[in-house]
Parts: structure tokens; sequence; C-alpha cells
């Protein structure tokens, strides 16, 4: 499943109509462009059939209930509103967001263990929060994995609001890009992945995901189990109004690794999963894989 057919929003528009969206954001402002959504959000919510048919699927499990219109709505708006924040955030105007770091000492641990870590995220909440990190952060570079085949045209258009960003990306499945991780790594980057969407059956396992098995990327946790490497999860969760938690969270150290035998990669992945269905129960409208996770 692509990012374009995946996404119900601006992701799936024009490079027309994403930059009359970023005008109108960086010339209005937050405030008046939150108002914005509300047509725009009305216009996907109608015309995205298979988006909230998705969408009514994993409220269901995380919610544990049938949901509303109201919910529905709500998964729609909150996944809007973070296109929107991706705006300022990708335009080096982050100040008009809140960023409220949690668990940045597990960070500082895990990379005091080796020379570089993996931060692995996924499609809950933004993952645009990690690539602002980047731009702030020069002592430890932030490099992001991150399919850019699916809508090329989109994504220049959003370089073009920080010419820097693309530099702190290396797209997935790019010649050289695994060689690229490896020497990030070790020459001392934190390089963040996305944990929860296939791109490749062969490098994937089906894991149960809300009592079902959904299947997901092995890559990541097979490069750190290999090389060493520590991993932290990363989340960055929208709480409302401008406000982002950002999540850090200790998940696999050097010393855990064993020194023989083939790396237990099935329990480790299991382990991701689990803590990942933990997050979604407690905040289930970030949850941004708007297609039937389960179908795979």
């Amino acid at each position: 499943m692509s990012e374009s057919s995946a996404a119900p929003g601006v992701e799936r528009g024009t490079p027309g109509a994403v930059k009359l969206i970023l005008r109108l954001a960086l010339a209005l402002g937050r405030p008046s462009t939150r108002v914005l959504l509300l047509p725009i959000t009305a216009y996907f919510f109608v015309t995205a059939p298979l988006q909230r048919k998705a969408s009514r699927a994993f409220l269901e499990r995380a919610l544990g209930r049938k949901p509303s219109l109201l919910d529905l709505w709500r998964h729609f708006h909150c996944y809007a509103t973070t296109l929107l924040d991706k705006v300022y955030m990708l335009a080096d105007r982050p100040e008009v967001l809140e960023f409220r770091l949690h668990g940045t000492k597990g960070l500082d641990r895990a990379l005091e263990q080796g020379p570089g870590c993996i931060l692995l995220g996924s499609h809950l909440g933004s993952f645009e929060v990690l690539r602002v990190l980047a731009l702030h952060h020069t002592d430890r570079p932030i490099k992001v994995v991150m399919e850019t085949a699916q809508t090329p045209e989109i994504d220049r258009v959003l370089e073009d609001l920080s010419p820097r960003i693309k530099d702190s990306v290396i797209p997935l499945g790019s010649p050289g890009a695994l060689l690229r991780v490896q020497e990030s790594l070790q020459a001392g980057a934190m390089v963040g992945f996305l944990g929860d969407r296939m791109v490749s059956p062969n490098r994937a396992l089906p894991v149960p995901f809300f009592g079902e098995p959904a299947h997901f990327p092995t890559g990541p946790l097979y490069i750190a189990l290999r090389l060493k490497i520590p991993v932290i999860l990363f989340f960055g969760i929208y709480r409302g109004g401008n406000r982002y938690d950002v999540h850090f969270e200790p998940f696999l150290a050097p010393t855990s690794i064993s020194e023989e035998g083939e790396p237990d990669l099935p329990r480790e992945l299991g382990r991701y999963v689990s803590r990942l269905e933990t997050y979604a129960r407690q905040y289930p409208y970030n949850w941004f894989n708007f297609y039937d996770f389960w179908s795979r």
C-alpha cells in the first residue's frame, strides 16, 4: 500500500494544491489556517469511503466499541492537523507549536552505549517531529529513512520549504541506502525508521496486533541486531491545540544482544508491536494508516 493511497488528505493532492495550502498556511498563520481545515477535512471525509472504512475498523479495535461518526471525524481532523503542522515544521517555524519531550534521559544513555542509535517510529503521530529535531541538533545528526518515490513532485514542493531537510533523508530502497544507514550510525548519527508499514513481503513478518496478525517490516530491527546498535522507540503524539508530546523509550541495548547464535528477530519485532499497540490504544486518533492494516 503506497503512502499516497493510504492517506485521506492533502498528500493525495497535486503539487499545485499543495503549493496553495503552503502559501495559505504561511501567509495566514496557524490559527486562521486551522479554520480552513474544517471544510478540507469535510471534503475528504465525504469523498474517501475506503479510508472511512479503514478508520472505523481500526477505531473499533482501539476503542473497544463501535466508533461513532464523531470518532471518525476526529480521526480525520487529527490527521489533517498534523499535515498542516508539517508545513510549519518543514518551514523551520516550529515556534508556533509546543513540543514536550519525554524520556530524553533514556535517549542520552543509549547514545552513550554506541556511536549512534536507531529511533524506531511509526505512523502513530507525527514522524515529522523527528525531522525538526534533525535541524536543531547538529551535535548529533539525525537521519530519517523514508519512502520518497510515491509522491516525488509533492516531496519537492515540501523540500523547498527547507532545503536542509533533504540532507537528513535517506530514501528507502534507493541504491546505497543501507550503506548510508550504516555509515551514519558509525559516525554517531541517530537514524529514524518507520516500523509499521510493510514495503516488501519478503522483509516482513506477521505479528499479532489488536488480536489479529498484521505484517510488520523486519529491516530496522535486523540492522540494529546485526550491527549491535541501541534502539529507542519514538512517538510524536498530537495532543490537541498546538501541543505535541514526544516520547522516547529505551527498547534495545547492545548489551542485551547475544554474541552467539542468530538474533531473535521475531521476539524483538513482537515486543515492538506490543508497545505500538499500547500507544495506539492510548492515542487512537493519532493512527495514520488509513487502509485495511490486517489484509496483507
